[in-house]
C-alpha cells in the first residue's frame, strides 16, 4: 500500500502560517522541529485524521520560492478540504476571519465553497455528496 503523507506548502513566514492553519483552520500541530540551520520541519494536519496527509509548511528561501508563495497551483484550486459537517466548519471558518470567495453550494459531489489561505492559496471547503 502507497499513500501521500506530506504536501509541502510554501510560505512566507513559520509562525504566521502555523497560526493560520492551527486557530483559522483548526489543524493540528504534528510537528514543529527547529532544523539547527534557522529552518523548522513545521507539519500540520486537519483534527481527526491521524494518518491522513498533511502539510509540510515550507518558508520560502530565496527570490524565486518567494515568488511563488500563494501561487503553487497557477491560481486553480490546489487543495480540497473534506468536511463532515459543512455548516458548522464554514460557520467556524468564517468567525476566524477565513476569506471565502463565494457562497456555499450544492453540486451532484456535494456542498462546497472556495476559501483562501492567508496566502492567497485557494482550497474547496468540501462535504462530499453521501
Amino acid at each position: 500500500m502507497s499513500s501521500i503523507a506530506l504536501v509541502t506548502l510554501v510560505v512566507r513566514d513559520y509562525d504566521e502560517a502555523l497560526a493560520f492553519y492551527t486557530d483559522a483552520l483548526g489543524f493540528d500541530l504534528v510537528e514543529d522541529t527547529d532544523r539547527g540551520d534557522g529552518s523548522r520541519w513545521v507539519v500540520v494536519r486537519p483534527p481527526g485524521d491521524p494518518a491522513g496527509t498533511a502539510l509540510l509548511l515550507a518558508r520560502a528561501k530565496g527570490p524565486s520560492q518567494e515568488s511563488r508563495v500563494g501561487t503553487q497551483t497557477g491560481g486553480r484550486v490546489g487543495f480540497f478540504l473534506h468536511t463532515d459537517d459543512f455548516t458548522r466548519d464554514h460557520t467556524r471558518m468564517t468567525t476566524a476571519g477565513v476569506h471565502f470567495l463565494e457562497e456555499p453550494r450544492h453540486e451532484p459531489y456535494g456542498t462546497v465553497a472556495v476559501f483562501e489561505d492567508l496566502y492567497g492559496n485557494t482550497w474547496d471547503l468540501l462535504q462530499p455528496a453521501s
